[in-house]
């Protein structure tokens, strides 16, 4: 992307005649030059198409469309709360008993993490030894993904990449990745086939993994009641398609088991594995300190999250898949 000052700009704003702007004949009164110049910095910016990308040469068109963009420090915040670590802390261990078990019979294995964000996820995986390709629509996430990786001395084995999700398929060769991870990004797009798909398409073999984490309507509706104490609003997520997220205001998509089995399904993936993610943690009483007691309830969590029926009423699910593609290949040449 240009940067103000550059031979390519598309607006000239220097002390011109108004007439090189089409205002008349006429110099601009300074304060309106100011303002004029301001607008049209701004208005390239937003229009630009062309992002710079971190650790990559390749160049991709994103949009404007990412309510995170303006918003990182304010999800970097929300992770460092009770509620933002223990979704990360239990997503994250979830997903390292399976990565682990590859570690062993592999010397060298490489992730995607699909909307990433600020990275914390990302370098927990470099931290362990993959090579993490972090894909992000915001500038400003990747960027603090980048001091993050720095600070833990992984920056050789992150590769920060700005780019849309929805253009995943176009981005990377087929069977690029051992494991593929799309956490809580799915419930953003009005339609999450496009990204499922090119995750599906990024598998290098029938082992690869793609792990999904996605909010789960039926801890909606509790979490209303409950928490909220909201029953009329409860009622209404019994059957919701779509709920309300606190942290950036905007709708967020709620998944029933059902319905995303049929996507991963359509995806040409195959289910293996269901977890719940938050189960009772939003509902402790006060008495419950969230940091003196925070390993004894992540440590119950944990138990209760391969109970399928605490994991059903959990705020989060996690799902684990294979691409049934590449395991029939598998298969075929066996």
């Amino acid at each position: 992307m240009a940067t103000t000052g550059e031979s390519t700009n598309l607006f000239r704003c220097a002390n011109e005649p108004s007439s090189a702007i089409g205002w008349g004949a006429s110099p601009l009164p300074p304060v309106r030059l100011r303002l004029c110049c301001w607008f049209a910095r701004w208005f390239r910016w937003l229009t630009d198409a062309e992002p710079t990308l971190f650790g990559s040469g390749m160049k991709v068109i994103t949009t404007d469309k990412d309510r995170f963009r303006n918003g990182a420090k304010d999800y970097a915040a929300y992770l460092g709360t009770f509620e933002g670590r223990l979704r990360t802390d239990l997503a994250f261990a979830n997903l390292e008993d399976r990565v682990s078990r590859r570690l062993t019979t592999s010397q060298s294995l490489s992730a995607l993490d699909v909307g990433g964000g600020t990275g914390t996820t990302a370098v927990r995986l470099a931290s362990l030894g993959l090579h993490v390709t972090l894909l992000d629509s915001s500038k400003e996430m990747l960027e603090i993904a980048q001091t993050q990786a720095r600070k833990a001395g992984v920056e050789n084995k992150v590769a920060l990449q700005l780019g849309d999700a929805m253009q995943l398929a176009s981005l990377y060769p087929r069977q690029s990745f051992d494991a593929v991870l799309c956490h809580n990004i799915l419930e953003y797009l009005e339609d999450p086939m496009p990204v499922l798909r090119g995750a599906a398409r990024a598998l290098r073999d029938s082992s690869a993994l793609l792990s999904i984490l996605v909010r789960n309507q039926s801890g909606e509706v509790l979490k209303s009641a409950l928490q909220s104490g909201d029953l009329v609003r409860a009622k209404k997520d019994l059957s919701a398609e779509w709920g309300q997220e606190s942290l950036y205001g905007g709708k967020v998509r709620l998944f029933t088991p059902d319905g995303l089995r049929a996507m991963l399904k359509a995806a040409t993936l195959v289910p293996i594995s269901e977890q719940g993610v938050r189960v009772l943690a939003d509902y402790l009483p006060p008495r419950v300190s969230r940091s003196a007691d925070y390993s004894q309830i992540f440590d119950l969590e944990r138990q209760l999250s391969v109970r399928p029926e605490f994991a059903a009423i959990a705020r989060y699910t996690q799902y684990f898949a294979h691409n049934s593609e590449t395991m029939a290949e598998s298969s075929c040449i066996e």
